[in-house]
């Protein structure tokens, strides 16, 4: 028996019982005539001592040479420590060592395995089993596990199934860059790595299987953004014979569920609104309720003067930062800089100061007078005290940076506090977007989605204004969980692919086996996937999935702690029929 405790459960009770420990030296404080060492594993950590009044001679010398990350076993007494540390639940006692043995000498870590470390994340994600052992690494893995425990006994206990599907599967366009797989038993042939488990589940619906859900990883070889990962998981669900009200309540009883179990936090408003109300008062379809600074659009009270700038914009409009009047033309100015960054792209910001006494100072004080700007402040929501901050231009393009700068100003505000959670439901999206480069229509959602009750008759005459049977659940300013209602039959499916640009034997050739499904009593249905890696790392109080995923890619998609993606030998290339072109 290696122990017969962990370093993280001996107390008071156990003063004087003979203990077995094992783990990692966590720490080692030598004296000389007493040697204190910190044993560490995954539940804790405990003080061993070595003493030379009350240890022998030649296990004081093995205790003076153990370096950090030593793997030991300690056999003693447990003893009530003299200077006991509260901040610990063993810190009321320590071990007094009879017996040490090292199981495994470690080389000294390129950083300190402490909950505040030297280490970069490079060097962290290199090294990450050594990471690992870090308490805060270790408590995010652990409250994953308990978020997917949660999971999975609540959705059973709803009478869902938990199915597994092909991770092998076929290529199929479903809106970002597949991952292939050569087949070496059918030359010249690959698989796909599945985007999503979209056409299985609803294949599972078409089976009878009624309630079907996986917590899956899927795969898109795309352009890595801020904070995504190559590979992720999803809980993935479907229900037949349901109704867009359906799901929705379905899980805002699992979102409910997961902040009461895990957080202690009641939530009992889901607010609902549609995509383009997002967009007008936030500009983003994930806008983070949590706080106010609604955009507040005012061509109708700054287009009525001689400046060029907002008389020749598609849309003028602004937001009132809260208490924020006070900044200094330096700060004004570095926030202007600010927005005419590339990442945010704008050409430039009017502002307004709202003043205590109840006038204004503004940028534009040569073009409006103070009527004028009260008119402004009306529409933005502005009090005395704010600072009113406008942009102009395209519509789409404004609305996207007015909405960055929103989240900055948040951000500087303190205004997203990780303790409150503010779900919302997006509805009513667009079925259709419409691409510049390929001058088409695309699926906003995927290919599946069904149009709302009423409106298939749009896609003739004004395929643009249809919307979609689709929902995003969102949290906190993050989308945690999107899904629709599907289409299911073969008709409409098959003018879904027409409209999509799809010819009838491009949609027979990759939905072929979906379509002929539907031909056998397919259910109505539809479903919703949580990203569980957004969604663990919001319950957790931080925005970095990274954080919650036990080995991580970095920003390039590569897993540096193992060196891949990696080239494989000209060997493997013949057995795979490929031959390389660089």
């Amino acid at each position: 028996m290696y122990r017969s405790h962990s370093c993280g459960e001996l107390n008071s009770d156990h003063i004087g019982n003979q203990v077995t420990l094992s783990g990692w030296v966590q720490k080692v404080r030598d004296k000389g005539f007493v040697v204190w060492v910190d044993l560490r594993d995954r539940y804790g950590i405990t003080q061993l001592v070595f003493d030379e009044e009350r240890t022998s001679l030649e296990i004081l010398n093995r205790a003076q040479e153990l370096g950090r990350e030593f793997v030991i076993q300690a056999k003693g007494k447990v003893i009530e420590r003299e200077s006991k540390n509260k901040n610990i639940p063993t810190g009321d006692i320590e071990v007094l060592v009879e017996e040490l043995t090292v199981l495994n000498a470690a080389k000294t870590p390129p950083f300190t395995i402490e909950d505040d470390t030297d280490g970069g994340e490079d060097l962290r994600m290199k090294y990450r089993y050594l990471d690992i052992r870090r308490t805060p690494v270790r408590e995010n893995l652990i409250f994953r596990h308990k978020v997917t425990i949660a999971v999975r006994n609540y959705l059973s206990d709803l009478g869902f199934i938990e199915t597994e599907t092909p991770y092998l599967i076929k290529s199929t366009p479903e809106g970002a860059r597949d991952f292939v797989v050569p087949s070496r038993m059918n030359e010249g042939q690959f698989y796909a790595l599945p985007q999503s488990p979209q056409t299985f589940k609803q294949l599972l619906m078409v089976g009878g299987m009624d309630k079907y859900f996986q917590i899956v990883k899927c795969f898109r070889d795309e352009d890595l953004r801020a904070d995504r990962q190559p590979e992720f998981t999803q809980i993935d669900c479907e229900m037949a014979f349901i109704k867009q009200e359906d799901i929705l309540n379905t899980f805002e009883g699992l979102t409910t569920h997961l902040l009461k179990e895990l957080k202690g936090v009641e939530v009992t408003e889901f607010p609902r609104m549609t995509y383009d109300d997002a967009m007008k008062r936030y500009g983003n379809d994930k806008p983070d309720i949590r706080f106010g600074m609604e955009f507040g659009e005012l061509n109708e009270v700054a287009q009525h003067k001689d400046f060029g700038v907002f008389n020749s914009a598609e849309l003028v409009v602004g937001i009132a930062v809260p208490g924020a009047a006070s900044y200094t033309r330096k700060e004004i100015d570095a926030l202007v800089n600010w927005v005419k960054r590339p990442q945010v792209g704008a050409l430039g910001m009017v502002y307004v100061k709202c003043n205590e006494d109840g006038t204004y100072k503004s940028s534009v004080d040569k073009f409006y007078d103070q009527e004028d700007l009260a008119k402004w402040a009306e529409v933005t929501g502005a009090k005395p005290g704010d600072l009113i901050c406008v942009l102009s231009g395209d519509t789409h393009k404004v609305r996207t940076q007015l909405s960055a700068l929103r989240m900055e100003m948040a951000e500087r505000l303190e205004l997203r506090k990780s303790d409150e959670f503010a779900p919302l439901w997006v509805i009513d999206f667009p079925l259709l977007e419409w691409d510049e480069d390929t001058k088409r229509y695309h699926a906003m959602h995927h290919p599946f989605t069904s149009p709302k009750p009423g409106q298939l008759e749009l896609l003739e005459t004004n395929p643009g204004e249809v919307k979609a049977n689709a929902y995003d659940l969102v949290l906190n300013g993050n989308e945690i969980g999107g899904g629709s209602i599907r289409i299911h039959d073969s008709k409409t499916q098959a003018l879904m692919f027409d409209y999509l640009g799809f010819t009838p034997e491009e949609a027979k050739a990759q939905f072929g086996f979906l379509m002929d499904a539907f031909q056998y009593g397919a259910p109505p249905h539809g479903g919703l996937a949580f990203g569980l890696d957004r969604l663990v790392a919001i319950l957790g109080g931080q925005e970095t999935i990274r954080d919650f995923i036990a080995f991580p890619k970095n920003n390039a998609g590569r897993d540096v702690m193992i060196d891949a993606p990696a080239k494989i030998d000209e060997e493997q290339l013949k057995e795979l029929h490929l031959k390389l072109n660089l």
